[in-house]
């Protein structure tokens, strides 16, 4: 069976304490370069007072896996807010222009939204299947709650693992050219034969839904769950939604911005995703096709490999 999973969590703030009248210290989750914070609005959410807005003063850097990171910040707000509030940057809310959605986060909240329209339709078809779905936390500081997933065998070991992700988008792979099969991240390069069997779903689903486009490429812009799930002895493989403004970094303006996809890319995901959870074909942990390719290839020419060796003299 295949499980699907996502992540809940994107980069944000999680306050500290208040360390005068009106400025907090706030921890920082997640990878956004430093030279976007000081000055930037962020928002808190607070259960008694909604949304606190603030400005960053000064961030705190250390060095983490070699590079430099933004560890805490200090932000001037509005009005004292709790220790263990969470805040993110101060983006309006979700808004449609055209084909693309607009959001404070799209990574990965679109992949977790996916996931759970796919469900909707399983249930709505009252499709009998097999399949898990998974929502992690914890992604952003390093795949937390994938791998303790992963090593408690939260996750069936039979299952073959689909991590969803949203993914910056690059020359070769662009937002609205469809869904795309993640073939590999900046780490690794995942189970060849979950790809493969990916791959065979999409290209069935395209023969019956002329609406229904796919990529199959490699992302390289970072790296994803699907990396730990390999390493902890899954057959894994990815598919992802190309973002635009990848972790809110609107690098064409230099400065932060709403994350965007391409609703259509979105709506294709989930078709994808109930064709996966059907199961259309076992998972035999090969690739079948390139199987049948290279048995008709080898009965084809190895008579001749064998009728050209020269005898020695």
């Amino acid at each position: 069976p295949v499980c699907l999973t996502a992540h809940m969590d994107h980069p944000g703030f999680v306050t500290d304490r208040m360390t005068g009248k009106r400025r907090v210290r706030a921890f920082w989750r997640g990878g956004v370069p430093r030279e976007y914070f000081v000055g930037s609005g962020v928002r808190f959410f607070t259960a008694e007072h909604g949304w606190v807005r603030g400005r960053v003063r000064s961030v705190r850097t250390v060095k983490r896996l070699g590079q430099l990171r933004v560890d805490t910040a200090s932000i001037d707000v509005e009005r004292p807010v709790e220790s263990g509030t969470i805040g993110m940057w101060d983006f309006p809310d979700p808004r449609v222009r055209g084909r693309r959605i607009y959001a404070r986060a799209c990574d990965d909240l679109a992949g977790a939204a996916a996931m759970l329209c796919a469900l909707d339709e399983l249930v709505r078809r009252d499709h009998a299947c097999e399949v898990y779905f998974l929502f992690t936390r914890a992604e952003e500081v390093g795949f937390i709650g994938a791998m303790a997933a992963a090593r408690r065998k939260t996750i069936p070991p039979r299952c073959l693992v689909v991590a969803m992700e949203t993914s910056s988008e690059r020359v070769h792979a662009r937002i609205g050219d469809g869904p795309i099969l993640r073939v590999g991240d900046r780490a690794s390069v995942f189970t060849p034969a979950v790809t493969a069997y990916c791959h065979r779903v999409a290209r069935e689903l395209a023969a019956v839904d002329r609406s229904f486009t796919f990529q199959r490429k490699l992302m390289d812009g970072g790296t994803c769950e699907s990396s730990a799930y390999c390493a902890l002895g899954y057959d894994a493989t990815g598919l992802c939604l190309a973002l635009g403004n990848y972790h809110n970094v609107d690098r064409t303006r230099n400065r932060l911005g709403p994350e965007y996809i391409d609703l259509l890319d979105f709506h294709n995901v989930v078709k994808w995703f109930v064709e996966l959870a059907r199961a259309p074909h076992p998972y035999r942990g090969r690739d079948a096709d390139l199987d049948r390719q290279l048995a008709e290839l080898r009965k084809t020419y190895a008579p001749l490999l064998r009728a050209s060796r020269r005898k020695p003299r």
